[in-house]
């Protein structure tokens, strides 16, 4: 092994570097190691976004370490079987023997390896089997995504038990921190300004930045709404729109009619990401697209879907499937078209071909949706984007809006509200990575009856493009076909251009509606920002009149629709939501002369 070797692994391992980025280590990797030589700390923790580069940064740490003999051996901590190989095929370029096969039954390895890796989960069952061997040889340990040392309860203890004694802890993360309040293990935590103990990364590189320098894709979000009707547990039937204001409890279960694979919007929505991944493949003839399902039953028919829409098979992959880690490779090797996988491909595995994502899931938990979207981000070239279509659902518009977000691990968090977006993942946090084939007994009543999807929007940088469409419209073609090599600034020029197209369309077409009287080149792109507070500030009007008129929310709502014309709230522009505002505020002014 040579730190020269390490130096020269691309630095987007297992992916070649995007033209431009390429070169020994990036800048943010050649700064974050100079840190760690700098401080020769026993404990780091390096935050850098998916696509970044870590498995490059941390064997460079390794192979420094080793040939200064302040360690004898390495182990990596991984979440998944299919990481323990990525890791040791990756160490293997630089002339570090890693055994991804190592077990505790085992008892030991072949003299040819420096080191071995294991999952979170082969830890918490052997730990003292591990605290043996870090304390009978100078070890450093790599804690690969390392918020899932608290996936279950006796992990983050097991882990701390077992590697306590390590001479080096270098932690990874390239995602969100956990919604529970129980400290990740080797983690530094310090005060805010009001108090409240964050966590505290020694080196950090998020998302935005990488951006900036070329080193990750900028992603489209298209999203999806629709008419939903499903039958309750309580044997009633509902029906409503998808991105509507609505209680968390109905969000939930319009979302999985959506989802649900004998509806018709999952097939419309598959029809509209195939052909968006044909555009790219124009440019980009390698580009693959995947679909991530919550359960089995679901993956299996959305493949029967792309079958029937692309005439070729997908690649199933699910999580109970010795052969799942070949059958990712196969397919990152080849140039099929569609991988459909149950939640494990969320995290840590690069595909760096997949270029269009489906988020078909009803996990809406911010660390959930960060780990999804990392797997279309990684660049290999300038120009490339992603696109990752969603459904119109209030969390996952925000979680999309606030991609450069950056988030802590907070330990003093208050319960949850209503507005908190870590609330759900308390409830989810066990759930997320299990296989889940059957719906837990007191769900069998809910029945989803009917699905029919309609273009909503798409989202990019932070901005909001096109207005409502229906699926197979020209409106809903001219974002499908953006092409897929754009610089960023491009992106959003066209999708500006594109705009002004589909407001002209809809006020030359009989009954129009009125804001398209602003010529439709002068219309503002609105920010995300400017829209939430517009609905925010709709909802509570809408709230206060509930309280004067006695009217349900819903009653009011479509009143003002009728009163106003337009789309529902969700799909409302801000000159549509500005007049029902006015309009209620008539309203109540009226009442109380």
């Amino acid at each position: 092994m040579s730190t020269s070797a390490a130096s020269h692994l691309s630095p987007a391992y297992p992916d070649r570097a995007p033209w431009g980025t390429a070169g020994r280590l990036r800048a943010w990797q050649q700064a974050a190691l100079a840190e760690y030589v700098r401080r020769e700390p026993r404990d780091f923790l390096a935050v850098a976004t998916p696509g970044a580069g870590k498995t490059t940064f941390a064997l460079r740490i390794a192979t420094e370490l080793l040939d200064r003999h302040i360690v004898q051996q390495v182990t990596v901590v991984a979440p998944t079987e299919h990481l323990k190989h990525q890791w040791s095929e990756a160490a293997k370029k630089v002339g570090i023997g890693i055994d991804p096969t190592y077990s505790g039954a085992a008892g030991g390895t072949s003299r040819d390896y420096t080191g071995i890796a294991v999952t979170y989960a082969g830890v918490a069952a052997h730990p003292m089997l591990h605290r043996r061997r870090v304390e009978n040889r100078k070890t450093l340990v790599i804690l690969d995504e390392i918020h899932h040392a608290g996936d279950a309860l006796s992990w983050g203890d097991a882990i701390a038990e077992a590697f306590e004694p390590a001479a080096r802890r270098l932690a990874l993360t390239g995602t969100p921190f956990r919604s529970d309040t129980a400290p990740i293990p080797f983690v530094m935590y310090a005060p805010d300004a009001d108090g409240v103990r964050r966590s505290v990364a020694d080196f950090t590189y998020g998302y935005g930045g990488a951006l900036a320098d070329g080193v990750v894709r900028p992603v489209i979000f298209l999203s999806y709404a629709g008419q939903m009707r499903w039958r309750t547990k309580a044997g009633d039937e509902v029906a409503a729109s998808l991105g509507d204001p609505m209680t968390q409890d109905a969000v939930a279960q319009a979302w999985r009619t959506a989802l649900d694979p004998a509806g018709n919007w999952m097939p419309a929505v598959l029809r509209a990401a195939d052909r968006r991944l044909d555009e790219v493949r124009r440019a980009v003839p390698d580009a693959g697209g995947l679909v991530i399902a919550t359960d089995h039953n679901s993956a299996r028919a959305y493949a029967k879907m792309l079958r029937e829409i692309t005439g070729k098979s997908a690649t199933v992959v699910l999580s109970d499937d010795p052969k799942a880690s070949s059958r990712i490779g196969a397919f990152s090797e080849s140039e099929d078209k569609w991988m459909v996988a149950v939640r494990m491909v969320s995290e840590g595995v690069d595909v760096p071909r997949l270029a269009v994502g489906v988020y078909a899931t009803s996990i809406s938990t911010p660390l959930f949706f960060a780990q999804a979207v990392g797997r279309f981000v990684r660049a290999r070239r300038r120009g490339e984007t992603a696109s990752v279509f969603l459904p119109s659902v209030p969390s996952l518009v925000q979680f999309a809006n606030e991609l450069e977000l950056e988030r802590d691990h907070v330990l003093d968090r208050k319960k949850r509200g209503e507005d908190d977006l870590w609330s759900e993942e308390e409830d989810l946090l066990a759930d997320a990575n299990a296989t889940k084939d059957t719906a837990p007994l007191e769900e069998f009543a809910f029945k989803a009856l009917e699905s029919e999807a309609n273009f909503d929007r798409v989202l990019f940088d932070g901005g909001e493009y096109g207005i409502a469409a229906q699926v197979g419209s020209a409106e809903e073609a001219d974002y499908l076909g953006i092409p897929g090599l754009l610089e960023p600034e491009h992106v959003r020029a066209l999708l500006q251009k594109r705009q002004a197209r589909q407001l002209s369309r809809q006020r030359a077409r009989p009954g129009g509606d009125g804001e398209a009287a602003i010529p439709a080149q002068e219309r503002p792109v609105v920010s995300h920002q400017q829209l939430l507070e517009l609905r925010r500030e709709l909802n509570h009007l809408v709230g206060a009149w509930h309280h004067q008129s006695g009217l349900p929310h819903g009653v009011i709502h479509a009143d003002l629709r009728r009163s106003c014309g337009g789309p529902p709230t969700a799909q409302a522009s801000a000159a549509q939501l500005r007049d029902r505002i006015d309009t209620v505020r008539k309203w109540a002014a009226s009442r109380t002369s």
